[in-house]
């Protein structure tokens, strides 16, 4: 369940600035599982260092690996 809420999230918030993003990990870290507490700080560190998540890196990467 968690899983399709995040998807659907992902879907809503493709578009949005680094500071919805950096909001939207936020409510992923309330949550009581540890590997999405782990995601989402490094997630925020990735934000603040680089102005990209975590999955605009990862989406980059495919896209130029791609071509």
């Amino acid at each position: 369940m968690k899983l399709i809420i995040l998807f659907i999230l992902f879907i809503f918030l493709n578009g949005c600035s680094s500071f919805a993003i950096l909001m939207s990990g936020a409510s992923v870290a309330a949550s009581q599982n540890v590997y999405s507490k782990i995601y989402s700080g490094a997630d925020i560190i990735t934000i603040i260092g680089t102005d990209k998540s975590i999955k605009k890196h990862v989406y980059d990467k495919v896209k130029n690996d791609s071509k």
